[in-house]
Formats: C-alpha cells, sequence, structure tokens
C-alpha cells in the first residue's frame, strides 16, 4: 500500500495519479486506489482538503498527483449578480457545499434543492464535473485563491488590509 503523509509543492513530474470526488478530498484519513490499481493510504493534517492539482509524496518518495473527479452536479443561473447570491444565501441557509463562479453556482446534484432553486427563478442544468465548493468562512485547507479566477477567501484578509 502506498501511505502518503505529506503534501508537496508542484514537483518537475509525478508517478502516480488519484482521482477523487470532493467528499474524499475533504478527509484528511482515507483509503483509496491510484489510477493504476494500487491501494494508496492518506493521512494528512486535520482539516486538509485536496484539491484538483494537489501533490502528495509518499513514504517510498513517490510524487502523487491529486485529481477532481467527475461528480452529478446542478448547474445554477440566474439573471443578474444579486439574485445569483440570493440563491447563494438561501443554499448557504442549508448548509450545503457550494461551488461559486462569476455567473453560476454549482452544488451537489440534489431533487429538492432543484425544485427550490427553480422555485426561487433560477435556471438550472445537471452536469457531471469535478466539483470546488468554497472552503468556508473559517477554511481548512488551503486555497488556490486567484489561480482558479477566485479572489483570496475571507480568512485571508486582515485588519487594515486594502
Amino acid at each position: 500500500m502506498l501511505l502518503i503523509k505529506k503534501r508537496i509543492d508542484k514537483p518537475s513530474k509525478f508517478d502516480v495519479e488519484i482521482s477523487l470526488p470532493f467528499d474524499l478530498r475533504k478527509k484528511c484519513r482515507l483509503k483509496t486506489v491510484s489510477a493504476d490499481g494500487e491501494e494508496v493510504g492518506i493521512f494528512l493534517e486535520r482539516g486538509t482538503i485536496l484539491s484538483d492539482g494537489d501533490y502528495l509524496v509518499s513514504e517510498d518518495g513517490r510524487v502523487v498527483r491529486v485529481l477532481a473527479q467527475d461528480e452529478s452536479l446542478l448547474h445554477i443561473t440566474q439573471g443578474s449578480a444579486r439574485s445569483l447570491a440570493q440563491l447563494a444565501y438561501h443554499i448557504g441557509n442549508r448548509h450545503v457545499s457550494l461551488e461559486i463562479d462569476d455567473d453560476c453556482l454549482r452544488i451537489g446534484y440534489d431533487e429538492v434543492l432543484k425544485d427550490m432553486v427553480e422555485g426561487l427563478g433560477a435556471k438550472t442544468q445537471a452536469v457531471s464535473a469535478p466539483f470546488h465548493p468554497e472552503n468556508g468562512a473559517y477554511g481548512g485547507g488551503h486555497s488556490h485563491g486567484s489561480e482558479h479566477g477566485r479572489g483570496p477567501i475571507i480568512h485571508e484578509f486582515s485588519k487594515g488590509a486594502g
């Protein structure tokens, strides 16, 4: 079994790939299988959230690239930025993981939430894609910041900044 206890910065090459849905990328302890069928045990610091393109190093020195696996998602759009923000508010009140982009929201596919957001005037579409929800106000793990087209998350702001 490939044992992993450490995340590393982007290396020049990698040896192994693992593809994980978000529910597994947010776990700090898990057992999975690599793309080539090898068992992988991950034991990371509590609060770690793995993102697409993260790199890990195994105890035997092999570099592992993390891929965000495609998932069943609900792609949500609505006219204005204000109406999209209102939808995000209502979804957030249900404590649902939420991906925010400039002109859309994405959540894990859920019929009840689909009915709710459509009832609020949104358009929805079922899609299969990697899921990259917000880490939340108190973080956990790390953020790719503007690398993925998003600014810093709220805990990255400090008094007197700006």
